[in-house]
């Protein structure tokens, strides 16, 4: 087993993690390096997946907004359950983050005035979203790359899975293990610092907008290292996905398309959205992607449109030149003007709980970016608020590893040294067919801690999953990241299970149809009545 040490580690290669990374390497108490983790290549993450943009707070430029405009249309996004105090440093940091990046050599769309060309998405009160056409998480990832690799200060470890982390005694993280799959070589790595940001949970899920790296792993080893989770049941589902087979990944059709005009209608033609909402195509995330959920189930059907008319298509083309090249790849006509989409597991709103100095419980270990729980989301995440709180958690991680001693730790005690000895002197195993196993898990995710939920389904979910793990056994140290994959998936699916089973009630991005239809006395339970539930039960004032 090879041994390093570095001041800092940072596991995860998103924005969040590459912005902390050119952040720090200039720190002075960064003796000892930067180690960024990632356990495909350097770019593959979900951040550079982002089309809509930003969330840009800039009163001195866009007169009428103002953060107390942003934070109350984030909490009432968020349903109320969000931590205010979180939402406030977000927002107030909003335009430092913004010129951070400029200054890092993000170039946003602009008018030909030479002003920033605000756009308007779903649940803001106006626009205020920032954008380098539709491919903004893509040139703010890009640039932090360059920035990162100019960094000699910064070494990244690409093929390389963090796979468990060093705890000693007194609760403390030391360090990590990490697996390079093609060398087939474990390391140990000491630090006094490891930061998680390796994103979402998306890959969990059959129907996804995630890239396939998006498999939970870092909240799996942060739970495993005693960190606390919280809110995992909050799972938001992207109404409008691009509606193609045999994918991994669903390509996102974003929310600045509705914002632009775009309209959704049935097959038929007529559009159906203002029967659930009066707020239409901009109403929050997680009732369009109930509406139109329930217009698939409605019409046994397996997408809807996005009908461009009123945008306009040379237009569109310009506007969402990702988007187009996605409809071309997948053979859809543009110049008919409809667009098929469905809802796709998206974004997590829940995590590792961390403070507002992103600190988790257990000492020496932070996480930031979507795999932190900060509460700035609440029950639903507020659209482009997402690429806001990488950066802002990631400067403000920064300002607090400035006042830490990052001095690598030259010693370990027995508790770390017995977790390394696991891992030199095991035999590795690996999980047989890994992939019909993830495909099992992605079905029940999907099948039973969906769009819609109930207790019924939610513990058919367990049960299943706890099928699976029978069949896998207590194997430990893996050959394959495939293995730990898996091993990470079904830790992490069993707490999201776990979480909605326990919060009965109804809000945000998480609807169990089962108390609200005994809350309303509208039905009794005979089994599965997914497919009987009107519409105006999960569609009334009191779920907004």
């Amino acid at each position: 087993m090879k041994y390093s040490k570095y001041s800092a580690v940072i596991i995860g290669s998103g924005i969040s993690g590459l912005y902390l990374a050119h952040k720090l390497a200039k720190s002075k108490n960064n003796k000892d390096g930067v180690l960024v983790i990632t356990k495909s290549e350097v770019n593959e993450c979900n951040s550079r997946l982002a089309q809509g943009g930003i969330v840009a707070v800039m009163p001195d430029v866009n007169k009428a907004d103002s953060i107390s405009s942003h934070v109350f249309d984030t909490v009432k996004a968020g349903a109320g359950l969000n931590d205010f105090n979180a939402v406030k440093y977000v927002s107030e940091y909003s335009a430092l983050a913004i010129r951070g990046l400029i200054n890092a050599g993000v170039k946003f769309d602009k008018k030909e005035d030479g002003s920033f060309d605000f756009a308007l998405e779903a649940a803001h009160s106006l626009p205020r979203i920032l954008h380098t056409k539709d491919k903004t998480g893509e040139s703010i990832e890009n640039a932090l790359i360059d920035k990162v690799n100019k960094a000699k200060e910064v070494e990244i470890y690409e093929n390389t899975m963090a796979v468990d982390l060093l705890v000693d005694k007194y609760n403390a993280v030391k360090g990590v293990i990490t697996f390079n799959e093609r060398e087939g070589e474990f390391e140990a790595v000491l630090t006094n610092a490891v930061i998680i940001a390796t994103g979402g949970i998306g890959q969990l899920y059959k129907y996804s907008t995630s890239r396939p790296v998006a498999t939970g792993d870092g909240i799996y080893l942060a739970k495993k290292a005693g960190a606390e989770i919280e809110d995992m049941e909050f799972v938001q589902f992207h109404p409008t996905a691009l509606s193609v087979k045999n994918v991994v990944t669903m390509p996102l059709v974003s929310e600045a398309v509705r914002g632009e005009g775009a309209k959704l209608v049935n097959k038929k033609g007529e559009r159906f959205i203002l029967k659930y909402d009066k707020r239409a195509e901009l109403a929050p995330r997680d009732v369009v992607a109930r509406a139109i959920y329930d217009e698939l189930k409605q019409t046994n059907e397996d997408f809807v449109y996005l009908d461009i008319t009123d945008i306009g298509v040379e237009k569109f083309k310009t506007r969402f030149p990702s988007i187009t090249a996605y409809c071309e790849e997948f053979g859809i006509d543009l110049n008919q003007k409809l667009i098929p989409v469905s809802p796709a597991a998206h974004y997590l709103m829940g995590g590792i709980k961390v403070n507002l100095d992103f600190e988790t419980n257990i000492k020496n270990l932070y996480a930031i970016g979507e795999c932190a729980r900060t509460g700035l989301h609440g029950a639903n995440r507020l659209a482009s608020n997402s690429l806001l709180e990488c950066v802002v958690s990631a400067m403000g991680l920064y300002d607090n590893l400035s006042y830490q001693d990052l001095t690598a730790p030259k010693n370990y005690d027995e508790k770390i040294k017995n977790t390394i000895s696991m891992y030199q002197e095991s035999d590795p195993n690996y999980i047989e067919d890994p992939d019909i196993i993830k495909n099992k898990i992605k079905d029940i995710m999907w099948n039973y801690a969906g769009i819609l939920r109930s207790e019924t389904l939610l513990k058919k979910g367990l049960f299943e999953l706890e099928e699976i793990k029978k069949t896998i056994g207590d194997k430990k140290v893996f050959s394959d990241f495939n293995s730990y994959e898996i091993r990470n998936m079904l830790g992490v699916a069993e707490i999201i299970i776990n979480s909605a089973i326990e919060r009965r009630t109804s809000v945000g991005a998480h609807f169990r149809f089962d108390t609200y239809a005994n809350d309303e006395k509208k039905a009794e339970n005979k089994g599965n009545i997914e497919n009987e539930i009107p519409v105006k039960w999960f569609y009334s004032e009191r779920l907004r």
